[in-house]
């Protein structure tokens, strides 16, 4: 008994090395020698790694916050990380100077160091230069102006809307007149030539550029271009649907926007192609009972016919000025057309349009301006959202 208790000791003794050993060092599997002669092991610890700082992770995936962490990327940076909020310092000093003669006057007599900024009204008014001036992809975007009800003012709004936009985005708008029954939309601007849509027809073939076509257009001098109708009744009711699409394809070429004067013809055959190329949609309505049911009837037709996202995509402009205004309820007439389109602009009564002749907007009064911008904002809105 003496003799085995001593050997159980022996052997916890050598189990107890063998551990400690085997902990408190590394394993190294090619250091390891095991000889059949000896039966020894050798343990060799392995050697440290040294270390000088924090191993970088590097990704392919960009992002500006992980860049300023410091976190490194295997690849060259891309253009798309140079960003306006990246790049531009926007310190009192370095933004435009505000607009208006006292907060112009604190700005500089500052040394640029204080910034008071635009008032309400001036960022009010950016705001929806921004929104005109919005950049489109996919080529031209054509937008009709129509009612089924003459006399409302349709060539007027065609004439605002082209104008404020115009006036504001850096690319062309033309406003066509396919009006069937001799259109009048050239009268509204200053006549630069006595070309028509008939002389586009016939001489498609032969235009090549812009510098062409642009002299059978009227310059207005807010930029906007207008194509004329032919003055002669006759040769207007011939104008057809395929004459209306070669006129189409040409102003595609040169503009961003083609504005399309419609006549009260609903079914002409003009109006398929124009609905067809549509991107947008304004209706024209008058300030009577009957005004108002026609231009509702029209939105009816349209639905009926299969152009329901135009419908609810479209803009209604309210003219006011038309008769019988005074005599009913202007809020009954936008809230009913707000449930089925998805804007209303009311187009103020301004003497410079009453009289049916050459607009001038620097004529305009301020608020009729501000309408006719407001229209061209909500249709650009339009515009892009079908983009």
């Amino acid at each position: 008994m003496a003799f085995r208790d001593k050997k159980s000791k022996k052997t916890q003794e050598l189990e107890t090395l063998k551990g400690h050993s085997l902990a408190d060092s590394a394993v190294d599997a090619g250091a390891v020698d095991v000889s059949p002669a000896t039966a020894s092991v050798a343990i060799v610890p392995e050697e440290p790694t040294p270390t000088t700082g924090p191993i970088e992770t590097r990704r392919s995936n960009y992002s500006r916050r992980d860049s300023l962490r410091g976190e490194t990327f295997d690849q060259p940076e891309p253009a798309a990380m140079l960003t306006a909020d990246r790049l531009l310092d926007v310190r009192p000093r370095n933004r435009p100077a505000p607009e208006g003669f006292f907060r112009r006057f604190v700005y500089f007599v500052t040394l640029k160091l204080v910034n008071p900024g635009d008032s309400n009204k001036v960022r009010e008014r950016k705001a929806i230069d921004a929104r005109i001036s919005t950049h489109f992809t996919g080529g031209a975007k054509f937008v009709p102006v129509l009612t089924r009800k003459g006399g409302v003012g349709k060539t007027t709004v065609t004439t605002l809307l082209g104008m404020a936009l115009a006036l504001v985005r850096e690319d062309r708008v033309v406003a066509i007149d396919a009006n069937p029954d001799r259109g009048t939309l050239a009268e509204r601007v200053s006549r630069g030539t006595r070309f028509t849509v008939r002389d586009v027809v016939n001489k498609a073939a032969a235009i090549d550029g812009f510098t062409e076509f642009s002299t059978m257009v009227s310059r207005d001098a807010t930029r906007l271009d207008v194509l004329a109708s032919d003055s002669d009744p006759m040769l207007s009711e011939a104008f057809s649907e395929g004459d209306y699409n070669v006129v189409a394809d040409m102003a595609a070429r040169y503009y961003s926007i083609v504005l399309t004067d419609c006549g009260t013809g609903i079914v002409h055959s003009v109006m398929r192609p124009t609905l067809q190329r549509a991107s947008g949609l304004v209706i024209v309505s008058g300030g009577s009972v009957d005004e108002a049911r026609l231009a509702s009837e029209t939105l009816t037709w349209l639905e009926a016919n299969g152009y329901g996202d135009l419908v609810r995509n479209a803009i209604v402009a309210l003219n006011t000025a038309t008769q019988a205004t005074q005599l009913v309820k202007l809020d009954e007439i936008e809230q009913h057309f707000k449930t089925r389109v998805r804007h209303v602009v009311r187009i103020p009564y301004d003497p410079s349009l009453a009289a049916g002749s050459v607009i001038k907007w620097d004529q305009l009064k301020k608020q009729t301006r501000t309408a006719a911008r407001l229209l061209a904002a909500h249709v650009v809105d339009g515009l892009a959202v079908a983009d």
